[in-house]
This record gives C-alpha cells, structure tokens and sequence, in this order.
C-alpha cells in the first residue's frame, strides 16, 4: 500500500494529463468544426451570389440587344423584340430561383443592393417594351443599371471579407446622336 501511495502523484499526473489532452483535442475540434461549418456557408453565399448576378446580368444582356434593334445602343448583336421575348421571359424565370435563393442566403445589404438592380434592370426592360428610340436616355438607364450592379459587388465582397475589385467602368461606344 505504501508503494501505491508514493505512486498515486504520477498515476494523478497521468489522469490530469490525459483529461487535459482530451479536453484540448475536443476544442481544437469543435473550434475546426465552426471554421470549417463557416467556410462553407461563405461557399454557399458566394454560389448564391454569382449565380443570381449571371442570371440577372443574362436579363440585362439581352436588353442590350433589343435596344441595338431599336438604334439606342452599339451591341453588335442586336435582336428584335419578337425574337428577345420569349428568352427574355426565360432569363426572368431563370431569375426566380437565383432571387429567392439570394433572398435565404444573403445578408441584408446584398439583398438590398441585389433589389436595387433588377429594379434597374426592370426600368430598361419596361423602356424597351414600350419600343423608345432615344439613344440619349437609354445611356442613361444604362448608367443606372451600371451603378446598381457595382453596388451590388461591393456589397457581396464586403459580405464576404473579399478584396475591392475591378468596378467594371471601361469606355464603351456609343450610338450615333448620343453622348
């Protein structure tokens, strides 16, 4: 018994020393598990993100092209309104779900910043219906939909903690007659 006894501080050593071990493994764990439960909840978002900004931006690209039928912007693809709507109602329908998808997963700011440019979007969509010819004021929707979707990125690289980017402003032509 006394052998136990003079023994018994190496044996509680090794139990401290176990317990402390398990303890460490166990947080290192659960703290692997948020990081790595966080990482891929940002890959969502950003799917999320970019999957609503290219179905958007295929609405946007086709109004491109009605309004190159239609004299008021330089697209070298232009495309009659009969021809535009039936893809323009699929890039609508395709938008639904990227929307609602973003409107689960996005914080408030890219939800709002995301809102603002289809509301853009919309504007030039509903000009182009109404078949105006003003070359002048499609420059105009143009920039707004422009701004909009800058502010659109940089909500989602601020949401995500990414690096600014690229604003996407380089000089495009005009149509004659315009600015």
């Amino acid at each position: 018994m006394a052998e136990f006894v003079r023994q018994l501080p190496a044996l509680i050593g090794v139990v401290i020393g176990a317990l402390g071990s398990y303890l460490a493994v166990v947080r290192s764990d659960r703290v692997r598990l948020r990081r790595e439960t966080a990482a891929r909840w940002e890959e969502r978002r950003l799917a999320v993100y970019s999957d609503f900004a290219r179905a958007l931006k295929r609405s946007v690209t086709l109004t491109y092209r009605v309004a190159a039928h239609l004299g008021n912007d330089p697209h070298p693809h232009p495309l009659t309104p009969e021809e535009a709507a039936p893809l323009m109602a699929e890039a609508a329908q395709a938008r639904d779900p990227a929307g609602e998808a973003l409107l689960l997963l996005g914080s408030t700011e890219v939800v709002e910043r995301a809102r603002l440019w289809v509301a853009a979007a919309m504007e030039m969509e509903r000009f182009l219906r109404a078949g105006t010819r003003d070359p002048d004021a499609w420059q105009v929707l143009l920039g707004r939909q422009r701004s909009a979707r800058e502010r659109y990125y940089a909500a989602v690289r601020e949401d995500l903690a990414l690096p600014p980017g690229h604003p996407a402003r380089w000089p495009v032509p005009t149509v004659s007659g315009s600015r």
